[in-house]
């Protein structure tokens, strides 16, 4: 039977905790862009013909980075619940004898 764990338990637990923090900080940024903070306008790209139709135009920008955000963090969300599951594989190899 072919096994479907392919990295070892600190691998795992590394990519845990590394989703974890991708998974938050991603989310806040997600929500700071939503509220189109000015902070970020370094972060949204924007070119001089964008700002010469008001400020729908950035909005839009700021929303578009908002959602890239929000998908960057499902992804992560998905790499975290991977992880998790190879870290459990790894728990029950360790219980199992040969």
């Amino acid at each position: 039977m072919a096994s479907l764990l392919c990295c070892g338990p600190k691998a795992a637990a590394c990519g845990v905790v590394l989703s974890a923090w991708g998974v938050v900080m991603l989310v806040l940024l997600g929500i700071f862009f939503n509220v189109h903070s000015a902070v970020l306008i370094e972060d949204v790209p924007f070119t001089e013909e964008d700002f010469k139709d008001g400020p729908e135009r950035i909005y839009r920008l700021y929303e578009q980075v908002s959602y890239n955000c929000f998908i960057a963090a499902g992804l992560y969300v998905l790499l975290g619940g991977f992880s998790f599951c190879q870290g459990r594989l790894n728990k029950r190899k360790e219980y199992m004898v040969r």
